[in-house]
C-alpha cells in the first residue's frame, strides 16, 4: 500500500469512529459519558493530520505527521482502554463520573451527591457487542490505526 492510501485509510478510521460515535449518540439516543467523549477528541486531531500530511509533501514535517497521527490514535486507544478498565470495575475512574461507596456518608451529603452527578456514569456500560463494549472496540480498531500510521510513517 502507498503512503498516501494508508493515511486516508487511518484517517479514515479515525472519521468513521467519529461517525460511529455521533451516531450512537444522535440516532440510538445514548449519551456520551466524560470518558467516552475525551475519547472523541484524538480521532478529530488525527483526521486534521491526516488531511495535513496529504497537503503538505516532501518536507520533514511530513515525514514526522504519521507519527503525529499515530500518537493520536494510541492517545484515543490508551483512553479507551482505561475506559474499560473503569467499566469493567478493574479500577475506579474519575470521582466524577463513577459510583463509589456510600459508607460513612450521611443522608444529606448522599442526596448532594445525587443530585450533582452526571446522568451518564462512565463505569457503566450503555452498549456492548461480543461481551466488548464501545470503549473496547475504541481501542482495538484505534490499535489498528495505529498500525496504519507507522505503516505511513515507514513509507515516508
Amino acid at each position: 500500500m502507498t503512503r498516501t492510501l494508508l493515511i486516508l485509510l487511518a484517517a479514515g478510521g479515525s472519521a468513521a469512529a467519529l461517525a460511529g460515535a455521533f451516531a450512537f449518540q444522535y440516532i440510538g439516543g445514548l449519551a456520551p459519558c466524560h470518558l467516552c467523549l475525551l475519547q472523541r477528541y484524538p480521532h478529530g486531531v488525527a483526521i486534521a493530520i491526516g488531511a495535513l500530511a496529504l497537503l503538505i509533501r516532501k518536507t520533514i514535517l511530513a515525514r514526522l505527521l504519521p507519527l503525529a497521527g499515530a500518537a493520536a490514535a494510541l492517545t484515543t486507544a490508551a483512553i479507551g482502554a482505561y475506559h474499560t478498565g473503569v467499566e469493567r470495575h478493574w479500577w475506579q475512574g474519575p470521582t466524577t463520573c463513577t459510583s463509589g461507596s456510600i459508607a460513612n456518608i450521611s443522608a444529606k451529603d448522599l442526596l448532594a451527591q445525587i443530585q450533582a452527578s452526571p446522568v451518564v456514569k462512565c463505569d457503566q456500560v450503555a452498549w456492548q457487542m461480543f461481551s466488548l463494549s464501545m470503549a473496547s472496540w475504541n481501542m482495538l480498531a484505534s490499535l489498528v490505526l495505529v498500525a496504519l500510521w507507522l505503516m505511513a510513517w515507514r513509507r515516508s
